[in-house]
C-alpha cells in the first residue's frame, strides 16, 4: 500500500513539473478554459453525494472488519495451547481478508445503484398533509382485514408466509401508517416475525416507513437484523410500490445505511415470461420488478404483482426457487 502511494507521488511530481513547463507556452484563454473545466469537474465531484456516501460506508465496513479481527485476536491470545492459539490468529487474519473483500463487493454494488439513481443525496420529502388513510394502490391493495399466504419449497423444507393487515395504526414522521404483520415458518417452525408500516400518498404511491424484524433460530430470538424506522438513526423511507410504474423506473424501497438498502427496478408492465398465480390465464399482464440490495451483491429476485391482488410471485433465478401466492382475501 505504501509503495503504491509513493509511486503516485512520483508520477504526480513529474506531471506537476511538466505542467509548469507548459504554462508558459499556453495562451491565457486556454489556461482560463482549463481552470473552468477543472472547477466544473471539482463541483461535479463535490455534488456526487451518492458516491461520497458509498465511500464513507466502505470505510465504516473496513473499520468494522478490522475491529472484529482485533477482538478475535485478543480472544486468541488467551488460548493456552500455542498451536491452537496460532491457528486462531491465522483464522482471524483470513476472516479479516474475506471481510475486506466483501466490503469492496458491497461498495461496487452501491456504485451500480448510484449509476442508476444519480449523484444527488437521497432525502425524500415526507409531508404528512400529502398522505391519505388506508392503502388501495392496485399493485399493493391492503384494505383492513386483508391477508396473503405464500409458500415456497426450499432444500430445508416448506417455507410458509402469512401477511395480515392489522387494525392498529401508529404515527411515523407525522404520518398515520398502516400496520402489516408477517410470520414466516419453515416446516411449521417460526423463523421470522415481522411488523411493517406503510403509508399511501395522495398520488397513490405506497411508502415503506418502518419495519421490525425478529429472526428466530431453534425457536429462540436470534437478532433484529433488517429493522429500521424512517426518521431515526438516519433511516429514510422508500417506495413499497409506485402508483404509475413505468418500465425503467429504479427506486429505493428503504434506506438504512449498512442495514436495509433494498432497491427495485420495473422490468415489465405486461410480464408473461412465467406462470403467475391468480393472474389472467395464469400468465399476465402483471407488473414485474427486479429486486436487489447492495448488501447482498449478486442476489437477484424477480417479483410479480397482479393488479387488484398485489404481490403474487417471487422467483430467484440463481436457484429457481418460487415463492407463490396460494391464498388471499378478501376476494
Amino acid at each position: 500500500m505504501m509503495k503504491t502511494r509513493n509511486n503516485w507521488k512520483k508520477q504526480h511530481a513529474m506531471l506537476l513539473a511538466g505542467g509548469c513547463t507548459l504554462i508558459g507556452l499556453l495562451p491565457m484563454g486556454a489556461l482560463a478554459a482549463d481552470e473552468h473545466r477543472f472547477l466544473d469537474d471539482r463541483q461535479r465531484q463535490e455534488a456526487n453525494i451518492c458516491g461520497k456516501t458509498s465511500w464513507q460506508l466502505l470505510k465504516a465496513c473496513q473499520l468494522e472488519a478490522r475491529d472484529d479481527a482485533t477482538v478475535e485476536s485478543a480472544v486468541c491470545l488467551n488460548i493456552s495451547d500455542r498451536p491452537a492459539s496460532e491457528a486462531c490468529m491465522q483464522a482471524a487474519r483470513v476472516a479479516r481478508t474475506q471481510a475486506f473483500g466483501r466490503c469492496v463487493e458491497v461498495q461496487r454494488a452501491r456504485g451500480e445503484v448510484c449509476a442508476k439513481l444519480g449523484t444527488g443525496a437521497y432525502d425524500p420529502v415526507i409531508d404528512p398533509a400529502n398522505f391519505v388513510a388506508g392503502i388501495n394502490n392496485r399493485y399493493t391493495p391492503f384494505p383492513p382485514g386483508a391477508f396473503r399466504v405464500y409458500e415456497k419449497r426450499t432444500p430445508e423444507g416448506l417455507e410458509r408466509i402469512r401477511v395480515e393487515v392489522l387494525p392498529e395504526t401508529r404515527v411515523i414522521m407525522g404520518v398515520t401508517v398502516t400496520t402489516l404483520h408477517d410470520t414466516v415458518t419453515l416446516d411449521g417452525v417460526l423463523i421470522e416475525d415481522t411488523t411493517d408500516w406503510l403509508a399511501q400518498d395522495k398520488q397513490g404511491n405506497v411508502w415503506y416507513m418502518s419495519e421490525i424484524v425478529q429472526n428466530y433460530e431453534d425457536g429462540l430470538l436470534a437478532n433484529l437484523n433488517g429493522s429500521f424506522e424512517a426518521g431515526k438513526h438516519g433511516a429514510k423511507p422508500g417506495y413499497w410500490s409506485k402508483a404509475f410504474p413505468q418500465v425503467g423506473d429504479f427506486y429505493r424501497q428503504e434506506w438504512s445505511p449498512s442495514n436495509a438498502e433494498d432497491v427495485a427496478e420495473v422490468i415489465s408492465l405486461d410480464a408473461r415470461d412465467t406462470t403467475v398465480p391468480f393472474s389472467q390465464n395464469g400468465t399476465g399482464p402483471v407488473l414485474k420488478t427486479r429486486d436487489t440490495t447492495p448488501l447482498s451483491p449478486g442476489v437477484v429476485e424477480f417479483k410479480y404483482y397482479v393488479p387488484g391482488i398485489g404481490f403474487a410471485l417471487e422467483v430467484k433465478p440463481a436457484t429457481g426457487e418460487r415463492l407463490e401466492l396460494v391464498d388471499y382475501g378478501p376476494r
